[in-house]
């Protein structure tokens, strides 16, 4: 007997199909992560792209032109979009097309700003005008920078629009013109001590203290500005020594947001001095007090990013409200806006008002701007329920961002900005998961790729900016990622509670100021690395070449990956090459060579020598222009102590690269001439040594030292005269800090050094009819004065009559350093010259049977 079959049997309810997309999610559709929703959405990463590229090519384009572009594109892509077939294609292409003419016509407009009005004629006759300008941009003061044997005097920049020009019959007309102001204040530092500062009392400090939204007026000598294709129309010169004269106070947000910026720099005065410079600049990008050595080493590290504010800042602040944004709208987000029973949509709106008083607060740089873009479109997606990926956000930001502010597109800061979001978003979730599938365990895989991916994307631009590619960015970036977010954290904690609670505020400062100097370390550390960075051809072509040679390593990289021990023996070699240690360095190079007396470092236009006297101890008889090379160059000698640093006379090129010498060694003290000029450059000697607590004393004529096999006399300058006193040889005054050159005659290892400075003419006739001039005949090495200037005395070359001369200069000097004259007067005496611009570092050894010198 056969029974009919039954009705099928219902599948049962809590097992219903799913989507093959959710199937591999291995979640329930509620709890899907939104990157699992199906393919990235790369619809709008056209537009943004034809609108970046439109907006930098035709800023500065004729306007007929721009006009022509911005017509022909609006009428094809309209008529594409009445086009009834083929609408996918036909949509996406007239997309593309209505960017570019709204990328145009914004450029256009903004590029004419550049030319309306009385502006720009004036600049290209460099009137002087009386005129009325707004702040647009915080006031900052530049670096110290050497120029010959000076440093170039301070300037504070600020960035600003010029609303009115008196004419000279005393009209005013009314504009809007870009300018950059800059306002010459001479040298100085602040009363707290700090590098690169200004006096809190000169007119400069108080043209540090405007504010955006400012209107001051000003007389200043209008020029061209020296970057065609900048967004200025020329360059304003004023001034600096009396103060600014304010005739419209900035807005109550401004004052507001400088109040909170105050505050912020009162509760990190106490601060230990790297702390106190980073803190500021991490969290609201003031970096008034960073150093010129720690700009440095953060450059060196590729850490810049966390020098001033950046998109990360958002992006902490608004993880701490609603969590990471993968759980955005989970049912288990995280987060304090959950835990305080905020609704997603209320949150979406206390996200915006951060987001706004964040680009306020911290000023609408490239980054920040990108990043309160993005992060809008995102709280935009949380509060009308729609998720999306981050993707299209950041094509959003960036045709937004582009469209308001075409000027974007050119800046190098919103390049890199969006090259490391987008490495972010892209390659670094594949190589987390390449990496974790190799049995690395999450937290590191995620952080290891998220730098790896960003480096090997902004590594090119970088190059362009910098001409050196760093080889410590990823492992610094590693060790200084996990600082940022507490350092962050506790900052703007201490930036909201200053206002009313300043002895909270330096509590929580004083908290921030551990993970602050823990990154300021790491920056150092990985900077002083002998072998932290290679040059590289800073160039678009170099930024080709770099790109491929990094696409090569990765691809050479995976394949590494799949064996272990090949990936074990590159890390080491890789090690190597970064620390060189200089045991094997020495074997490798050959530099220093064994036994060496006396070392020239290459440090460009400028001196700085070594002196051996012992296992990693050394003389230092001056310091050069550039605190790196000199550091560097002392590294690759060996030298840990220093019993004694001479200081020839206060040139800068002498001089500056101090902190370089003093860096991480035990120095015992500063011997200087008795000649203190340049003061500025004298004050900066004494302040260095103060911080470090180092004696400093005047060398004479007749002082003799000496330290293990190491002997010297100092021969010149000689004492000076009592007014009034009678009797005895006649000494002139120095014409200049040249001639009060410290000269010293050396004994070491059988072989005699003349180290003459910077002495010209009269100060090396003098030094010849002294009593040591009886002393100079037959010396073995000479370091040649003054670069071997032209400016020498011949009757003092032919009583020295060296074996080995050697010259400090920089290649391609603008002063023509060495001259001809000097090079054959030496070599007719029969001595071998050797320069550093031609050959490198040089290390004199051997024994006075045996001369040798080691270029390096």
């Amino acid at each position: 007997m056969s029974r009919l079959p039954g009705p099928p049997t219902p599948p049962p309810a809590t097992a219903p199909p799913r989507p093959p997309v959710h199937a591999t999610a291995g979640a329930r559709l509620g709890a899907a992560n939104p990157r699992q929703e199906g393919p990235t959405d790369l619809r709008l990463v056209p537009p943004a792209l034809a609108a970046w590229v439109t907006a930098a090519s035709t800023l500065d384009v004729a306007p007929e032109w721009v006009t022509g572009v911005a017509v022909g594109c609006l009428v094809v892509g309209v008529v594409l979009l009445l086009w009834r077939r083929r609408a996918g294609r036909r949509v996406a292409i007239s997309a593309v097309l209505l960017c570019v003419a709204a990328a145009a016509a914004s450029a256009g407009l903004h590029g004419a700003d550049l030319r309306r009005g009385p502006v720009p004629g004036l600049v290209r006759e460099y009137a002087t005008v009386t005129a009325e300008i707004e702040v647009t941009s915080d006031p900052r003061l530049t670096r110290p920078r050497v120029k010959g044997d000076h440093m170039a005097p301070a300037s504070v920049l600020i960035g600003a629009e010029v609303r009115r020009v008196e004419k000279a019959d005393g009209t005013t007309v009314a504009t809007r013109t870009p300018v950059l102001v800059i306002v010459d204040v001479g040298a100085g530092r602040d009363r707290a001590g700090g590098p690169g500062g200004v006096d809190a009392g000169s007119g400069a400090a108080a043209w540090l203290r405007l504010l955006p939204s400012a209107r001051v007026r000003v007389s200043a000598r209008l020029a061209p500005a020296m970057v065609e294709g900048d967004r200025i129309a020329g360059v304003a010169r004023v001034s600096g020594r009396v103060a600014p004269e304010v005739v419209a106070e900035p807005s109550g947000v401004q004052r507001f947001a400088g109040r909170l910026r105050a505050g912020l720099r009162a509760a990190t005065d106490p601060l230990p001095g790297d702390a106190r410079a980073l803190l500021p600049g991490l969290v609201v990008g003031d970096t008034s007090r960073i150093t010129p050595e720690l700009d440095d080493a953060f450059k060196a590290t590729d850490l810049t990013h966390t020098l001033a504010v950046s998109g990360s800042n958002l992006t902490i602040i608004l993880a701490l409200l609603i969590g990471p944004p993968g759980l955005a709208q989970r049912i288990e987000r995280r987060g304090l806006a959950p835990r305080l029973g905020i609704p997603l949509r209320s949150t979406a709106v206390l996200g915006g008002v951060l987001t706004l008083a964040f680009v306020v607060v911290c000023r609408p740089d490239p980054s920040v701007l990108r990043a309160a873009a993005c992060g809008a479109v995102v709280l935009l997606a949380l509060a009308t329920g729609r998720r999306r990926s981050l993707i299209p956000a950041l094509a959003t930001a960036v045709l937004l961002l582009v469209l308001y502010d075409p000027w974007l597109a050119r800046s190098y800061g919103f390049l890199l900005s969006v090259l490391a979001t987008g490495a972010l978003l892209t390659i670094g979730p594949r190589w987390s998961a390449a990496l974790q599938r190799r049995r690395v365990p999450p937290r590191l895989a995620e952080a290891l790729a998220a730098a790896s991916a960003a480096q090997a994307l902004c590594a090119p631009v970088v190059a362009v900016l910098s001409a050196r590619v760093s080889l410590v960015a990823v492992p610094c970036n590693l060790l200084a990622e996990f600082a940022v977010a507490p350092a962050t954290v506790l900052g703007f904690a201490a930036l909201a509670t200053a206002p009313v609670a300043m002895p909270v505020a330096k509590v929580l400062a004083w908290c921030a100021s551990w993970p602050a100097g823990w990154i300021a370390d790491v920056a150092r550390t990985g900077a002083a690395l002998p072998g932290s960075g290679v040059d590289w051809p800073g160039s678009w072509g170099g930024a080709a070449l770099l790109a491929v040679v990094t696409g090569v390593v990765v691809v050479a990289g995976r394949r590494l990956l799949r064996h272990p021990w090949w990936c074990g023996a590159c890390g080491v070699l890789l090690v190597l090459v970064v620390v060189q240690p200089p045991p094997l360095t020495r074997v490798v190079t050959g530099w220093p060579p064994p036994g060496w007396r006396f070392a020239v470092c290459d440090v460009g236009q400028g001196d700085a020598t070594v002196l051996a006297a012992g296992d990693g101890t050394g003389v230092v008889v001056d310091a050069g222009p550039d605190p790196a090379l000199v550091d560097r160059c002392l590294r690759t000698l060996g030298i840990t102590r220093i019993p004694l640093v001479v200081l020839t006379h206060f040139h800068a090129d002498h001089v500056a690269g101090l902190p370089g010498v003093l860096r991480g060694r035990a120095v015992g003290a500063i011997e200087t001439t008795g000649f203190e000029e340049p003061v500025d450059q004298v004050e900066f000697v004494r302040r260095e040594a103060e911080r470090r607590h180092i004696p400093v004393t005047h060398a004479v004529a007749g002082e003799e030292r000496r330290t293990g096999a190491l002997a010297w006399q100092v021969v010149w300058p000689p004492p000076s005269s009592p007014p009034g006193a009678v009797g005895g040889p006649v000494t002139p005054e120095p014409e200049g800090p040249n001639d009060a050159s410290v000269t010293l005659l050396v004994r070491s290892g059988g072989l005699r050094f003349l180290l003459l400075g910077d002495l010209e003419p009269p100060a090396q006739q003098a030094l010849l009819r002294s009593p040591a001039g009886a002393s100079l005949g037959g010396v073995d090495v000479l370091k040649v004065a003054h670069h071997g200037s032209a400016y020498q005395d011949p009757e003092l070359i032919r009583r020295v009559a060296p074996r080995l001369a050697l010259i400090s200069c920089g290649r391609d000097n603008p002063y023509g350093h060495p001259a001809p004259g000097t090079v054959a007067a030496l070599r007719a005496q029969g001595a071998m010259v050797l320069r550093t611009d031609e050959d490198g570092a040089l290390a004199v050894a051997g024994t006075e049977e045996e001369l040798r010198v080691v270029g390096g």
